[in-house]
């Protein structure tokens, strides 16, 4: 079958499956049979299984999910899920609280730092913003905060596990396109800082324009600098899980699984100690953690043999020649597949995005002229910078998937722990100025390449 009708039936295919209600798993899966078929015919496909088509795709299946880094993926969820039962967290959020209770807005400031420093322990975003929800949530309703400056907040910020180290999102994408994951974590580290940066900055702006969006607690009372510094031991356990992390990659004293692990023991270690540790937090943070890497696995697996069946067919060569054939700027090019990371985001999971799409983009882009990319000077001899660079992008995108409509997983999350009254209309209407924000960081980085360079 021609590759060009190949591809339309397999582009309309996927959405009317995902529109049905099929897992991607599942869909990307069958769809991956149905290109080696209309392709390559029964006949050559069931012929020399070990080296025809079918041993290809699955010699590709296999090597990546035998990848030595992948095992971080259920210890990250793992240790989230941990900080997620026990009280870490929310002692977190009373040190932090103490020293911000008398700034206007200091609620909404007080969880997006929380938020960055959770996404510094462990990078999933799912129990971040359930988390956020149960802690801070019922605190600025009571306090008479603007819902949807409550709402955004809370889910724009809880998101932030997909750009700050140690992502999940980074780890997945660099398996598939075998980038560096430490340059990754590097390259994300200041844009991440930036965009929690600028909600903080938008929440601080916003409450002096408006004050009346967060009236200060009228029993603050008086808190002196003693109040304050005995509330420091909160913010303890969670800075040494995010220095045994954090420190460990990127002193290079370990990899990524091993500081995975070592995370995954200093929370269990400090759990032990707060006694807080009982067998059924124990046994639902590893059911948890099992469901969401069975999830992903079964996402890695249909995903992987959909792309690896599309590849095999010369999809990639094909979409290749039609971009690039277009005749359009580079910086054209660049804005529509951000576009069509921003459209799949609506529709599908992430991870679901950069197996599939990935295999396909990334190869364009490394084909483009540096020089029209904005990778000038420096930047044109670091080692594998530009698919660094294209990470990144990818990583922002994420960000904005995750609080647009009408699948952003971030509202789900967040409608399972709130109260009655608030809608899933009304959550996604919160979120409309912190896309905003995305959007402008997504901007910087497209523009200012060098941003993602500063800790390379």
């Amino acid at each position: 079958m021609d590759i060009g009708l190949l591809s339309l039936i397999l582009f309309f295919s996927i959405f009317f499956l995902l529109a049905i209600g099929m897992p991607l798993g599942l869909a990307s899966g069958a769809l991956a049979v149905l290109v080696m078929f209309l392709k390559f015919g029964p006949e050559l496909l069931l012929s020399n299984f070990g080296s025809g088509p079918l041993g290809v795709l699955a010699q590709r299946m296999y090597g990546l999910t035998v990848d030595y880094v992948l095992v971080s993926v259920p210890l990250f969820i793992f240790m989230a899920s941990l900080l997620e039962r026990s009280g870490i967290a929310r002692d977190m959020f009373d040190s932090i609280n103490i020293w911000l209770r008398k700034t206007r807005g200091g609620i909404a400031i007080v969880t997006a730092v929380m938020a960055i420093i959770m996404a510094a322990m462990s990078g999933i975003i799912g129990g971040e913003v359930v988390l956020l929800g149960l802690i801070a949530l019922p605190q600025m309703l009571r306090l008479g905060y603007n819902q949807n400056l409550a709402i955004g907040t809370i889910c724009a910020s809880g998101s932030l596990g997909t750009m700050i180290p140690p992502s999940i999102v980074l780890i997945i994408y660099g398996l598939v396109t075998q980038t560096s994951i430490h340059a990754l974590f590097k390259a994300a580290f200041l844009p991440g800082l930036i965009l929690g940066g600028l909600y903080i900055l938008y929440i601080i702006i916003r409450t002096r324009l408006q004050p009346e969006l967060a009236p200060l607690p009228e029993d603050t009372g008086d808190v002196t600098f003693v109040d304050k510094l005995k509330a420091l031991p909160g913010l303890l356990p969670p800075l040494l899980i995010v220095f045994v992390v954090l420190g460990s990659i990127y002193g290079g004293v370990t990899g990524i699984t091993e500081a995975a692990g070592m995370g995954c023991i200093a929370t269990l270690a400090l759990i032990t100690i707060r006694r807080e540790l009982t067998w059924s937090l124990f046994y639902d943070s590893l059911l948890r953690t099992f469901k969401s890497t069975g999830t992903i696995l079964w996402i890695t697996f249909g995903a992987t043999a959909l792309a690896g069946a599309y590849t095999i067919a010369g999809g990639p060569t094909y979409i290749a020649g039609l971009i690039l054939g277009a005749d359009m700027p580079t910086m054209g090019i660049l804005l529509v597949m951000m576009l069509i990371f921003l459209l799949l985001g609506m529709l599908m999971d992430w991870v679901g995005i950069v197996l599939l799409v990935m295999p396909v983009f990334l190869p364009i882009i490394l084909r483009l002229p540096v020089e029209e990319l904005g990778l000038t000077g420096g930047l044109v001899a670091a080692p594998g910078f530009v698919a660094v660079w294209f990470g990144i992008l990818f990583c922002v995108n994420m960000q904005v998937s995750f609080l647009s409509p009408p699948f952003g997983p971030a509202a789900f999350y967040l409608k399972s722990v709130a109260p009655p009254h608030i809608t899933l209309p009304t959550i996604f209407k919160g979120f409309l100025p912190f896309i905003g924000i995305q959007l402008l960081v997504l901007a910087l980085i497209l523009l200012v390449p060098e941003i993602t360079m500063v800790f390379a």
